[in-house]
C-alpha cells in the first residue's frame, strides 16, 4: 500500500515540495511574509482558501507558542498539523450487516462505476458473496458496463431494461440479496450533475426505497469524487450530502493530479470521512484510506 500511495501522490508531492522549498529554502528567520507565502503554497496544492488559512494560523500559533524562529523547524510543525486533520478524516467501511448495502453516488466521469467494479473485485477476493444493482437505468451503456464488471469480479447482477425506475431496481436487488444470502450489495446509481435538482431528488427516492426494503440500509452512501477536479469536488460533496446523507468519500484519480491536497480540504471543511482512495488504474488500486500514510506520502522524498 505504501509504495502505491507514494507513487500515486507523486505529482502532488513534487508540486508541494517545490512550493515549500520556495517558502523555506533561503529564509533566515520566521516572519509574517513567510506565513503569507506558505498560505499561497497550500492554496496552490488545492487545500482551498479556507483550509489553507486555518492551517497556516494553527502553524503560526504553534510557532509563537514554542518560540520557533528557525524556518527549517516550521515544516515539521506543518506536517503535524496536516496529519492531525487527515487523521480526523479517516473512516472504515461499515460491512457488519448481512447484507451490507453500499450506495455509490457521484457525477458522470468521476469513476463511479469503475469504483463499484473494483469494490466488487475486492470483496470477492475477501471471500464475500457480492450482488451489484444496476440502478443507473438512464444509459444502456451504464448497465452494459456494470455487467462486464460483474462477470469480471464474479458477482451477481440485478438489472432492468434501460429507462426503467431506478428505485425498482434497488428494491429488487435488496430482495434478491436477501433470498440468495448475499454478503454485500453495491448499488451503482446514475451519474448526476450536482446542479440538477430533479435528478438529485431521484437519489433520495432510491435511498428511501432501499430503507423500506431493508431497514437500516443503505449502510454506506459513498460519494465518488475525481481528485483532478480540485475545489469543485467540495461543491459536489455539499450538494450530494444535502440529499443523500453521505457516510463517506471515495477519492479517485489521485495518481493523475497535483491536487491531492483536496483531501485535507474535504476533511477540514466537510467533516466527511475519506474511506477509499484510488491510486492507479489496476483493479486492485482502490484502497482503504490511511491518514497517517497519506500525510507521510505528501512529504516523503
Amino acid at each position: 500500500m505504501w509504495e502505491l500511495l507514494r507513487s500515486g501522490l507523486a505529482k502532488t508531492r513534487q508540486q508541494l515540495a517545490a512550493a515549500l522549498q520556495g517558502v523555506f529554502g533561503n529564509r533566515l528567520y520566521v516572519d509574517e511574509a513567510m506565513f503569507e507565502e506558505l498560505e499561497e503554497a497550500l492554496i496552490r496544492a488545492d487545500l482551498g482558501v479556507g483550509t489553507a488559512g486555518s492551517v497556516v494560523k494553527a502553524v503560526k500559533d504553534r510557532c509563537a507558542q514554542d518560540r520557533i524562529g528557525d524556518p527549517a523547524l516550521v515544516l515539521p510543525v506543518l506536517q503535524v498539523e496536516l496529519a492531525a486533520r487527515l487523521t480526523r478524516a479517516g473512516g472504515v467501511l461499515q460491512l457488519a450487516s448481512r447484507p451490507a448495502v453500499l450506495m455509490i453516488v457521484g457525477v458522470n466521469g468521476s469513476g463511479k462505476t469503475t469504483t463499484v467494479g473494483k469494490l466488487a473485485h475486492r470483496f470477492r477476493q475477501e471471500g464475500r458473496r457480492v450482488l451489484l444493482g444496476a440502478t443507473d437505468t438512464f444509459r444502456a451503456a451504464a448497465i452494459d458496463q456494470l455487467e462486464v464488471w460483474a462477470r469480471r469480479a464474479g458477482a451477481d447482477l440485478v438489472k432492468h431494461a434501460p429507462g426503467g425506475d431506478p428505485a425498482a431496481v434497488a428494491f429488487d436487488a435488496i430482495n434478491a440479496a436477501l433470498a440468495r444470502r448475499v454478503d454485500v450489495v453495491i448499488l451503482d446509481t446514475a451519474g448526476r450533475m450536482h446542479t440538477r435538482s430533479d435528478l438529485m431528488q431521484e437519489l433520495s427516492k432510491v435511498r428511501r426505497v432501499v430503507g423500506k426494503a431493508l431497514p437500516g440500509a443503505p449502510h454506506e452512501t459513498l460519494l465518488v469524487l475525481d481528485a483532478t477536479t480540485g475545489q469543485n469536488a467540495l461543491r459536489q460533496a455539499e450538494e450530494f450530502r444535502a440529499v443523500t446523507q453521505l457516510t463517506g468519500i471515495a477519492l479517485t484519480k489521485l495518481d493523475g493530479t497535483a491536487r491531492g491536497g483536496v483531501v485535507v480540504a474535504i476533511a477540514d471543511q466537510l467533516g466527511l470521512p475519506v474511506k477509499l482512495v484510488g491510486v492507479g488504474e489496476r483493479i486492485d488500486d482502490l484502497r482503504d484510506f490511511d491518514p497517517e500514510a497519506f500525510a507521510a506520502a505528501l512529504f516523503e522524498t
